[in-house]
């Protein structure tokens, strides 16, 4: 019985330790940020601009539900500051509620103080904030300002928020031109010697002036639009150009990365015939010394099914198989070639070569990493290596065009 009274106090003097709920926020105190652009005016003050949810127009009856006020999702507030931290402190003077970082996914960042200043003092203050996740995405504004982006309002997607990173994320499985880097991503790579960073940009078309407005998301085919755009090469935190087209996708495909992309190939004369769906790949990267220089050895198995043909041609026939295969390792193996030329043309190593070189030979890369990007890397010579296998031919072994011959 006295062990039974023991226990009781002892589970009751318990409570006394407990924090309780002293740390609690309401949410009718909160101004929840979903969204922050950085840009820089023409004084040299950062220019941030909030993205901030609405949470009634969200849970009520926007776009048509029932039983909420028919305001926008989210509200848009400017500070400016010669920091950041002085920017959001003074942003609060148009709010009535605290400013609250902990669910903001998307930080979106101008071209043009990506190339002027560079991503270093911007993510030291976001990543001392121990509000702020470390898993929010980072995209680059390509030819606007990041202001530009955060302002338009979106169909579909109530917040616009989620509207960039759900496009970000679902291009980056069916196109492999764009990839998603969250802040903890981007700070390895911008600290790492033998890596350079690469980030996805976004760009809009029509006028801001009508994004912004509730009437944008009012029209079957909306005026103003956000897009995902090319892929930002950085060199030491600043951005020294874009990568397009083919050279983006064979950027992502030698980081390993690709989810998922369609490679069009010439065939019997015709350009882009035949369609090959990547739907897995294999990339590996080995840097080994050779007579003092460094040489790269890329190894590429892709797996994919026949998308769609446009020439008269049997798939049933497994020597025609092998002649697409090859074919598409040609084609492959050229883009990879482009990427790589451009960038070493901007003597920025994204692929990691470096980091490849440190791991297999630290001593080689302790002579070389001072000058690695400015002489080694734009001169290393690369051997690749392409492997693709076509899984797949779809329903059809004959093409309908095979009838108009």
């Amino acid at each position: 019985m006295n062990r039974k009274w023991l226990l009781f106090l002892l589970a009751l003097s318990c409570t006394f330790f407990l924090s309780g709920c002293w740390s609690k926020k309401e949410l009718t105190d909160l101004a929840i940020v979903s969204a922050i652009g950085i840009d820089k005016n023409e004084e040299g003050r950062y220019v941030g601009t909030l993205q901030i949810i609405n949470p009634g127009n969200v849970a009520g009856g926007f776009q048509g539900g029932g039983g909420g006020s028919q305001g926008p999702p989210v509200s848009v507030y400017k500070g400016i500051g010669d920091s950041l931290v002085e920017l959001s402190r003074r942003t609060s003077r148009q709010l009535s509620r605290r400013l609250y970082y902990a669910h903001t996914n998307l930080v979106v960042i101008s071209e043009e103080l990506a190339k002027e200043e560079g991503l270093g003092e911007i993510f030291d203050a976001l990543d001392r904030d121990p509000q702020f996740r470390g898993t929010a995405i980072i995209v680059i504004a390509q030819d606007s300002k990041a202001s530009e982006i955060v302002k338009v309002l979106t169909p579909i997607d109530k917040i616009p928020s989620n509207k960039v990173i759900r496009t970000l994320k679902y291009t980056e499985k069916q196109w492999g031109e764009n990839m998603a880097v969250n802040m903890q991503d981007a700070i390895k790579d911008l600290v790492s010697p033998g890596k350079e960073l690469v980030l996805s940009g976004f760009t809009f078309s029509g006028d801001v002036n009508k994004g912004k407005k509730l009437e944008n998301i009012e029209e079957t085919e909306p005026s103003t639009k956000i897009t995902a755009g090319s892929l930002a090469i950085f060199k030491e935190g600043k951005l020294v150009g874009w990568l397009k087209g083919e050279a983006a996708r064979a950027t992502i495909l030698l980081l390993d990365k690709i989810q998922g992309t369609a490679i069009g190939i010439n065939w019997e004369g015709e350009e882009e015939a035949i369609v090959y769906e990547m739907i897995r790949q294999k990339t590996s990267v080995k840097v080994k010394m050779k007579k003092e220089k460094p040489s790269v050895s890329i190894t590429i198995n892709a797996e994919g099914n026949i998308g769609e043909t446009r020439v008269p041609i049997d798939l049933t026939n497994p020597q025609t198989l092998l002649k697409i295969e090859k074919e598409l390792e040609k084609e492959i193996k050229k883009e990879m070639t482009m990427a790589i030329k451009e960038a070493q043309d901007k003597k920025a190593d994204i692929f990691g070569f470096g980091e490849a070189l440190h791991r297999s030979n630290p001593e080689a890369w302790k002579r070389m990493k001072a000058d690695w990007n400015n002489v080694y890397f734009p001169a290393v010579k690369t051997n690749i290596t392409v492997d693709a296998f076509i899984r797949r031919t779809g329903l059809r072994s004959d093409p309908h065009v095979i009838n108009k011959k």
